[in-house]
């Protein structure tokens, strides 16, 4: 995925332009740091001819504004005039208070900028800090990785394996909503589909995938062998078909149909998409399984999905479970990704285990209000070395707020029970893309 994104230096060449110039440079050093690939002009943007000339047949992805000095609303116009895309305004420090003259005067520049921005209607980030502030790059490379997210949204095809159970509507996508809020296309096909696709394979047909699963799951020659087979059928058909339609997100039915219908369960297949880098949520949740690739995206790493299920108020911790799909790679180190048995079915393979250790961990959900509209989910916290709490994949979370009020108080507000939890702290990322995408965030 290219991505492109610019840096706009803006001012007057009437205030102290040798500060100006140190500023200008360091900005760019530090930009350079964050991603290489940043254009950056030649020269500060003293004039809007000079702006003009820089922003010219650009089409970035971001923007980050930076008065570098005072500069009035008219440079920003221009900007918003011919560039559509995020902003991240930025106001430097003053660089010196001797009681003498004003340097720069970038943060009279941002009022300016900003009340353009209010009236173009367009949302934007914002920081104040100069290029030497750990905050300021913390808040530069977040809102590079939002827009980043944002535009891999619009190329990102998520698979809809079958319906959501009854009472479960609330994971169902409709293809409109997903285009226009998050700019993903929606395939769906149904889980019969696979099931036909998998029946029809032989042994011979699913060596590769046998051997593959042996190398993530210990213990499936204790699960019987047909279902083994069945599982690993499971896996090509799921495989094939991710790979024939570029799928980068997938939610699919699990009970009852592939108990009844097909006799062994799709849970271990679901584990292991997500350890290939396909975000894969069960329940056919495919919002929970567009959170999962958010937090993936964010991390680099696989998320885990799964239910609130227990709270420990001494512990000020947050259990979240579910039967047994989580990616082989969240489990812990002394147990490994181990094969089960569905704790209601009593059919395997499954995968049981608790998840490892993890020093900050972000709990998210792309949710949906009453009225239709989307909501983002963010709370932080610990991921403990706990073992498996209970059948099935599990991680207990120690949550920086009062465990508590997490749960009373989301409960209160009306959230879907299915949640992601990403391996790392990007509460800041997903709040910057909340507000490219114009959706509302909700901290617990």
């Amino acid at each position: 995925m290219s991505f492109e994104f610019l840096y706009i230096p803006i001012g007057v060449p009437t205030f102290h332009l040798e500060s100006a110039k140190a500023e200008f440079d360091k900005s760019i050093s530090l930009l350079k740091s964050i991603d290489e690939n940043v254009t950056v002009p030649d020269e500060m943007l003293l004039s809007i001819d000079k702006l003009n000339a820089f922003i010219e047949g650009k089409k970035p992805d971001l923007v980050i504004v930076q008065n570098i000095t005072f500069a009035n609303g008219a440079y920003i116009s221009e900007v918003l005039r011919k560039l559509d895309c995020p902003v991240l305004l930025w106001t430097l420090r003053e660089p010196v208070i001797d009681g003498t003259r004003l340097r720069l005067n970038s943060m009279t520049g941002a009022y300016s900028a900003a009340n353009a921005l209010h009236a173009f209607s367009r949302p934007f980030e914002y920081i104040f800090g100069s290029p030497e502030e750990e905050k300021t790059k913390a808040k530069i490379a977040s809102t590079v990785m939002a827009a980043k997210a944002k535009k891999a949204l619009k190329s990102l095809n998520i698979a809809q394996v079958g319906h959501t159970p009854q009472g479960f509507g609330f994971g169902r996508a409709l293809d409109s909503e997903m285009m226009t809020a998050f700019g993903a296309n929606l395939v769906s096909i149904e889980a019969r589909e696979l099931i036909d696709k998998a029946k029809s394979y032989g042994e011979d047909d699913v060596k590769e995938y046998l051997d593959d699963a042996k190398t993530r799951i210990n213990g499936l020659d204790k699960i019987k062998e047909n279902n083994v087979f069945d599982f690993v059928r499971l896996y090509k058909a799921y495989d094939e078909f991710v790979k024939e339609n570029g799928i980068g997100a997938l939610s699919s039915r699990c009970w009852p149909d592939f108990f009844t219908a097909f006799g062994t369960p799709v849970c271990s297949v679901l584990g292991i998409l997500n350890d290939l880098g396909v975000a894969s949520a069960c329940e056919a949740d495919t919002y929970g399984a567009l959170s999962m690739y958010l937090c993936s995206f964010f991390t680099g790493k696989s998320a885990f999905f799964g239910d609130p299920v227990s709270m420990n108020e001494e512990e000020n911790t947050v259990t979240l479970w579910h039967c047994g799909m989580a990616a082989c790679s969240l489990a812990r180190e002394d147990t490994g990704a181990c094969a089960g048995l569905h704790c209601n079915r009593k059919i395997g393979p499954t995968l049981e285990f608790g998840c490892k250790a993890e020093k900050r961990v972000t709990i998210f959900r792309v949710g949906k209000k009453a009225d239709g509209t989307f909501r983002f989910f963010i709370s932080t916290g610990e991921a403990l070395d706990k073992p498996r709490q209970f059948y099935g994949t599990s991680i207990v979370i120690k949550t920086d707020s009062p465990a508590e009020s997490v749960v009373c108080d989301s409960v209160k507000a009306g959230w879907e029970p299915h949640f992601a939890v990403a391996m790392g702290d990007v509460k800041a990322e997903l709040e910057a893309l909340a507000n490219m995408l114009g959706t509302e965030v909700e901290v617990y």
